[in-house]
């Protein structure tokens, strides 16, 4: 087994988990999507958040890792578990608006967020050229994405305003793992940093539903299981093991590996939920990946540029992955 300053390459057991979990993080917003009409989706992002804090809650007591006031904190945690709730906010109203496949490509720029905001916080975190080829990259797919909405959907204010709210959900997560890396948060335990944001979504997104008529719920026995499904599997089972992996295998690896669930979540909208992307949407998202990859995983392709004979050596130590990101 791994030393706890060790991590090892992905082998077998670490490729058949990521697939697992990143199988389960594209059908967070399908899933969303399917109960809408039974479950708001504002409320249940709101409930599966209790639920899931009440589970981790346990875990950590039996565990005696429950957060200390005296460390202080707690007050980065109010600011993360804010931005955690922002973030499902957008994303709730983005799943009224456009399709599910849209709301997870936009989501998962949020590493580009993360490596901006970083870049301007933290010396060790500046950009190297390679990281911003790949920016541009991305907010080339994002663009061509936007202008080609999707089959049988026309690019109107509704689609638009979908997928603008998913962008900003993206930089919400974003501006979440600053928050993370630039306080006192980024000695804390994941479990720690995930509780603040589970509690934030709980505290806010309740009475929001409520204020906001997002509080439809006539759960049937199908709702019900779309409800466990997003507590117990997604927003605590999901997280714990990628805890695990964290603290095992390389972690840029693994995030790189993550990419596979907006891939996931384009076919699974398809197949589940009828919503038949458009070429120019692929196009964009194949782009929006790209970029994203060569933002989180410049560290990788530098090592293998400057492993070639001949071949300059690449600035900047870039993007770290802590444990305490939220996958």
């Amino acid at each position: 087994m791994a030393g706890m300053n060790t991590r090892l390459p992905l082998d077998g057991r670490a490729v058949a988990l990521m697939t697992l979990l990143c199988l389960l993080w594209s059908l967070q917003q399908i899933s969303m999507k399917a109960a809408a009409p039974e479950i708001a989706p504002m409320l249940m992002i709101a409930l599966r958040s209790g639920l899931a804090a009440l589970l981790l809650g346990l875990l950590m007591a039996r565990r005696g890792e429950l957060p200390q006031l005296a460390s202080g904190r707690w007050r980065p945690g109010l600011l993360a578990g804010a931005l955690f709730a922002f973030e499902y906010v957008l994303v709730s109203e983005a799943l009224a608006h456009t399709q599910a496949a849209h709301v997870l490509v936009f989501l998962y720029t949020s590493p580009i967020f993360a490596a901006l905001g970083l870049h301007l916080r933290l010396r060790e975190e500046r950009l190297s050229p390679l990281q911003w080829a790949g920016i541009g990259l991305a907010f080339l797919g994002i663009a061509t994405a936007f202008l080609d909405p999707g089959a049988g959907m026309t690019l109107d204010a509704q689609v638009l305003l979908g997928d603008a709210m998913a962008l900003l959900a993206g930089a919400s997560w974003g501006a979440t793992t600053v928050v993370i890396r630039c306080s006192r948060l980024s000695s804390a335990p994941a479990t720690e940093t995930l509780l603040y944001q589970l509690l934030g979504a709980f505290a806010l997104l309740l009475p929001l539903a409520w204020i906001g008529g997002r509080d439809h719920f006539a759960p049937s026995a199908a709702g019900w299981a779309h409800l466990m499904f997003q507590s117990v599997i997604v927003s605590f089972a999901s997280f714990l093991a990628w805890c695990w992996l964290l603290r095992r295998y390389l972690a840029s690896r693994l995030g790189v590996f993550s990419f596979l669930t907006p891939l996931l979540g384009v076919l699974l909208g398809a197949v589940l939920l009828g919503e038949m992307p458009s070429r120019g949407f692929l196009v964009g998202g194949v782009l929006v990946l790209a970029g994203i990859a060569l933002v989180s995983a410049h560290g990788l392709l530098g090592g293998w540029l400057t492993a070639r004979p001949g071949a300059p050596a690449l600035a900047s130590p870039g993007k770290r992955m802590s444990e305490s990101d939220k996958p």
